[in-house]
């Protein structure tokens, strides 16, 4: 007979494996990093299958961008010229050039810049980037950043894993969501110096 917390973690386990990849999906279209890598962690515990998590992460990712894009399209300069981004008017130019001069190569690696996941699309929108060549290069985008990051959640679970094999369930799943959301930290913490190392 299952005791009141083996019940609980049975019905969570379930829930994770019936909607977790809906739940990726949706997630991703607005928090990317954090579901992907938490997915990645998730397909490490067995609990959803690797590569479901990638493309459901690479899909709700995909979609959102595309939603970015097409308001960028059709409201771009308006919402660029908002006063509380004027006083990013320097990199959004320098957006801009980098759109104009790599168009494809900053589609893809918009994902991977810091500040620019959510007005990287609307900047490719408004610079009127034709959508039969945005859309395939998106796709390409989505599909390498959710690759990397649910390997790096499920690298990151596994590392840890010969450590938890002792504790507690509901412990163990505490411990999965706080080394996740730690990687996730550093991960940003890295992404930050790498960048600020760069600048002139």
């Amino acid at each position: 007979m299952l005791t009141g917390r083996e019940i609980s973690l049975v019905d969570i386990n379930q829930l994770i494996s019936q909607y977790g990849y809906a739940a990726l999906s949706i997630g991703s279209v607005a928090e990317g990093e954090t579901i992907t890598l938490l997915g990645g962690v998730a397909a490490h515990q067995g609990l959803l299958r690797f590569p479901l998590v990638a493309a459901a992460v690479a899909l709700g990712g995909m979609i959102g961008d595309q939603l970015l894009y097409l308001l960028g399209r059709r409201y771009g300069e308006r919402i660029l010229q908002h006063k509380r981004l004027r006083r990013y008017q320097d990199k959004i130019e320098h957006a801009r050039t980098m759109i104009t001069r790599h168009p494809r190569l900053f589609v893809i690696g918009t994902r991977f810049m810091y500040g620019f996941r959510v007005i990287g699309p609307l900047l490719i929108g408004a610079s009127r980037l034709p959508p039969h060549v945005f859309l395939p290069l998106n796709i390409v985008g989505a599909l390498i950043w959710a690759t990397i990051f649910t390997t790096l959640g499920y690298v990151g679970g596994e590392v840890i894993a010969p450590w938890l094999h002792a504790l507690d369930q509901h412990l163990k799943h505490l411990v999965w969501v706080v080394g996740a959301v730690a990687l996730v930290w550093l991960v940003r913490f890295g992404i930050r110096r790498w960048r600020a190392s760069r600048r002139p």
